[in-house]
């Protein structure tokens, strides 16, 4: 049977199939098993979460909900969404969560091509990157359709902004105050833009070990040293598959923020750009994450190694 060093082993050689391994963190039952680092990597090393960010996000819009702050099946409270004869005004903040808002957003990352991602963050809205996505056509009417949109999650950012007030010191404190302090992670620090807006699609700089905190917190049902974080049924918000499905030639399905693997050991994952990977394995005990520089081609080989290390615990 494949063992967690067989795989690590393999990954640290940094064969050009896997692109390059960075960091590499199993914990079971809450306990770290393996460790590993890469080229000038070690464990106080902080890495960019890219997309595992949208989970983190999902925590944040718990935290809020809990609190009776924000309230799910209600049209997303979107300011510009506000005026008589639009259409937006209709989406709901859990349409939002769940990626079927039905507005228009191209998510590619490949140069050259069109692309609202890489313009959202690298170009013209990288100042206010909630207005640039708010001002998206509707292109499909909300609920029906799936659309992964790094531009939708910033738009559920600024929603949670605009509830905590105080702009990015605002929501820095709260993030702080409310879920990472609590979990301890100490070296987690979030990107805002220009606007004071959290990317939270993309921007919160950890550790390898605090992403392993924080997915413990959803791998424990939102609960901390025994202190409840997350509203009951939050984390299974989250990992519930949503329907209607996500496109057939995505190898994963989608629930709210987070990946759903659909495996016999009911494994849902934050992934983020590059091969970044916080696992929830709730079946096996499991958090695994993988830190990284892939490109997206060798995604299935990355996915595969880490699938065999939680097999090695079946």
């Amino acid at each position: 049977m494949t063992t967690v060093d067989e795989v690590a082993e393999r990954a640290f050689s940094q064969p050009p199939e896997l692109g390059l391994t960075l960091a590499m963190v199993v914990a079971h039952r809450g306990e770290i098993v393996a460790e590993r680092y890469g080229p000038g990597t070690d464990a106080t090393t902080t890495l960019i979460s890219w997309s595992m960010a949208k989970s983190i996000t999902h925590a944040l819009i718990g935290l809020l909900v809990r609190d009776g702050r924000l309230d799910m099946a209600a049209p997303a409270p979107v300011p510009r969404w506000g005026h008589d004869g639009d259409a937006r005004g209709a989406i709901t903040l859990d349409q939002l969560l769940q990626m079927r808002s039905g507005l228009a957003f191209v998510e590619d990352y490949v140069e050259g091509h069109p692309s609202d991602v890489i313009d959202m963050l690298f170009g013209s809205g990288r100042d206010d990157v909630a207005a640039y996505a708010e001002a998206c056509e509707l292109e499909h009417v909300p609920g029906t359709v799936f659309n992964y949109s790094s531009g939708t999650t910033n738009i559920v950012s600024a929603i949670a902004g605009r509830t905590i007030g105080g702009g990015a010191e605002g929501v820095s404190e709260y993030l702080d105050r409310e879920l990472l302090a609590p979990l301890g992670m100490t070296s987690a620090t979030v990107g805002c833009d220009a606007a004071g807006t959290f990317v939270g699609s993309s921007y919160v700089y950890a550790t390898a070990r605090d992403f392993v905190r924080f997915g413990e917190l959803y791998r424990n049902d939102g609960v901390v040293d025994g202190r409840r974080l997350l509203p009951v049924g939050w984390v299974d918000h989250g990992r519930k598959m949503t329907a209607p499905p996500a496109p057939p030639d995505e190898p994963f399905g989608y629930g709210a923020h987070w990946w759903v693997w659909d495996d016999a050991h009911g494994t849902y994952g934050a992934h983020g750009y590059e091969g970044q990977y916080t696992l929830i394995v709730p079946d096996l005990d499991l958090v695994v994450v993988r830190l990284g520089k892939s490109p997206v081609e060798l995604r299935p080989a990355v996915v595969s190694d880490l699938a065999r290390i939680i097999t090695s615990f079946a």
